[in-house]
């Protein structure tokens, strides 16, 4: 299918439910550490109580790559997806600041992750619908640019309801009501620019419906998405498993800053030993501010990447990228003031701002148009099994050979990222293969 070129705003529109996605997703990684620590939780169980994340994004987006490919309704194909994933996303964001007790935060997490997934694996899939190949770095590279907009408010938002609203940031044991305000505007920024993107955005029909049908028909069930599902990983084209290493270290870093870069601010920075004295409170503060600056160097690199693409390959790209955030988690260790780890945020969001976008770039031209949506769900098992890792071993690698220092696995994630950069120079990115003969050549990876 020839498909039209799409302006700015056409583009815009389309990812800009995004925004709303990450708006929430943004609160939840900025909070959820200090969230489970006002609950009771102690540093070595904290990344077993962030398990739901990856677990639940490993079981749902293949799942759901899966049957949006074969769905075709009123609302299209991907968008009855966004709907019911917004709908459920935000009623647990609402919930999740009352939580009275660790494990009701931890159950509504697995709630949350999930919802959020449903919403969120077919937007990856959506680019590569809409887009001709030689939109989708710009495609992928606006979705970048959302998210960093999302995520820049979302992670401040408990610090300006505390300085700039006057909002009590007391916790006295519970979750402070700058948070659970947050969640609120969170779960209403969600659902609404998931519906702005569904009723802005149409979506091209099979172009054979009958065959669609018969498609639809024959594989359909439980039994036939497990058996494609693990055919599919073993038919992965050549570029995609090669992204997968890249993937791994690079998403393992990532979660060791999420889940300790908040504590270690607080801890090693600002002083704060105990977890609700005041000056913990203000280093959780500091740190949300420190995640919004990131997201929002992201946001505006993200306006650079479209220019940059035009230029210069994803590769590239994603190499430097990915040194300079490694560069930034590693000099949080030497931040002698906690306005210096600014400028360590300044890296790590250049690098946020590739790894949301150069590697979908780079695997959208590697897989088949038909099959969009399946492969990156399957894809997404990169993303997550290294989360599953870390959550599994961290504790363990905390209390062994990091001397139980917060501050140690922030350095430990930015080595991590180094390994990533490293590892993107074995990537096949072939932007000349158009659509036909990267059909042809995954239909030759699954005959064998």
């Amino acid at each position: 299918m020839n498909k039209p070129k799409l302006s700015f705003w056409q583009i815009w529109n389309m990812s800009f439910g995004f925004f709303g996605i990450q708006f929430g997703w943004g609160l939840q990684m900025a909070n959820m550490s200090a969230i489970y620590q006002y609950l009771g939780a102690d540093e070595s169980s904290i990344p077993l109580l962030w398990l739901a994340a990856p677990i639940t994004g490993l079981i749902v987006q293949p799942i759901v790559g899966f049957y949006s490919d074969r769905t075709w309704t009123k609302l299209g194909r991907r968008r009855p997806y966004f709907l019911v994933g917004a709908i459920l996303a935000s009623l647990a964001l609402i919930a999740m600041p009352n939580s009275s007790t660790l494990w009701m935060a931890a159950g509504l997490l697995w709630i949350l992750d999930a919802s959020v997934n449903i919403s969120m694996e077919p937007f990856r899939a959506f680019v590569g619908d809409k887009l001709a190949k030689n939109q989708r770095k710009v495609g992928f590279a606006m979705q970048s640019l959302l998210i960093g907009l999302g995520a820049v408010l979302s992670s401040s938002l408990p610090y300006i309801l505390t300085n700039w609203f006057e909002v009590s940031n007391e916790s006295e044991g519970a979750i402070p009501q700058t948070v659970k305000i947050a969640f609120y505007v969170g779960a209403g920024v969600f659902f609404a620019a998931v519906l702005y993107t569904i009723l802005t955005t149409e979506e091209y029909p099979p172009e054979d419906m009958e065959a669609f049908s018969k498609m639809k028909h024959e594989t359909a069930g439980v039994g036939n998405a497990f058996k494609e599902i693990v055919q599919g990983i073993g038919s992965m084209p050549k570029t995609m498993k090669q992204l997968a290493v890249v993937q791994f270290f690079t998403w393992f870093g990532l979660f060791c800053m999420w889940i300790y870069f908040i504590p270690a601010v607080a801890t090693h920075i600002f002083g704060g030993a105990d977890h609700g004295s005041p000056e913990y409170q203000a280093g959780a503060e500091w740190g949300g501010v420190c995640f919004s600056v990131y997201n929002g160097v992201a946001f505006v690199f993200a306006f650079l990447l479209l220019l940059l693409v035009r230029k210069f390959s994803a590769k590239g790209i994603h190499t430097t990228c990915l040194v300079l955030g490694a560069l930034g988690l590693i000099s949080v260790a030497f931040a002698a003031e906690a306005k210096l780890l600014l400028v360590s945020m300044l890296c790590v969001g250049i690098a946020w701002a590739s790894i949301l976008s150069m590697p979908y770039a780079i695997l959208a031209n590697a897989i088949p148009g038909n099959r969009m949506g399946f492969y990156m769900g399957i894809f997404n098992f990169f993303i997550v099994l290294p989360q599953i890792a870390a959550s599994l071993g961290l504790g363990l690698v905390m209390s062994v050979f990091l001397a139980g220092s917060t501050m140690n696995a922030v350095l430990l994630g930015g080595v991590s990222l180094l390994i990533a950069a490293f590892c993107v120079r074995f990537v096949d990115d072939d932007e000349t293969l158009d659509e036909e003969e990267v059909d042809a050549e995954c239909v030759n990876l699954s005959n064998h």
